[in-house]
């Protein structure tokens, strides 16, 4: 497999699903400039749409957006700890936090990364991603992961959680959440990857 990567963004969570599930893949950078991949490709090749990440299987096929790719890889290892069986109750609650994780902090990120959109308009968006990381402190304070025990929805949030100092939030303000934070950090399989994206060249 291949997955094609940008250092800070999404695809890091995928990357460290792999390196937690230990299968073998080609970590390959994209340039979310200019479009071109450490390779020599336009990336709109691979991914028409033109984000990472985008993971490339052995038979040709393409898979985009990171929560049907995370749960594409859990799958391809039988009996792993990092999601409940497909068909469950508790795979479909996993679902239910993999979307709340996509739509409600990814997706309420994503603005506050647009420089053109006015300083007030931004504070509508904070505000309502401040009641959504308090719904998450809340669901943190009495457990350690969020269905119980570490898996891919974990791994999610934390690669999400980490753009907030970009905005000048301070995480610390959500002390469970903080900490769900640190003890994903000190895993092997997340310093690994880090790692090895900071040793990628700049496309």
């Amino acid at each position: 497999m291949k997955l094609y990567f940008a250092p800070m963004t999404c695809s890091l969570a995928p990357h460290i699903v792999l390196r937690e599930l230990g299968l073998p893949f080609e970590l390959i950078r994209v340039n979310n400039q200019s479009k071109r991949t450490a390779d020599g490709q336009d990336f709109r090749t691979i991914n028409p749409k033109g984000y990472v990440a985008a993971l490339v299987l052995d038979n040709g096929e393409v898979l985009t957006e990171g929560p049907a790719i995370l749960q594409f890889l859990v799958d391809q290892v039988a009996e792993n700890a990092l999601a409940p069986a497909l068909g469950s109750w508790e795979r479909t609650r996993l679902q239910e936090d993999l979307n709340f994780i996509s739509t409600e902090i990814h997706g309420g990120c994503a603005p506050l990364f647009d420089a053109q959109i006015p300083q007030a308009t931004k504070t509508m968006f904070t505000d309502k991603l401040f009641k959504r990381l308090d719904y998450l402190n809340r669901r943190l304070v009495d457990q350690d992961y969020l269905l119980g025990t570490f898996g891919v929805a974990d791994v999610y949030l934390f690669t999400v959680l980490g753009w907030l100092p970009n905005f000048n939030i301070d995480l610390q303000d959500w002390p469970a959440l903080a900490a769900h934070s640190r003890r994903v950090a000190a895993r092997p399989s997340v310093l690994a990857a880090i790692a090895a994206e900071a040793a990628t060249q700049p496309v």
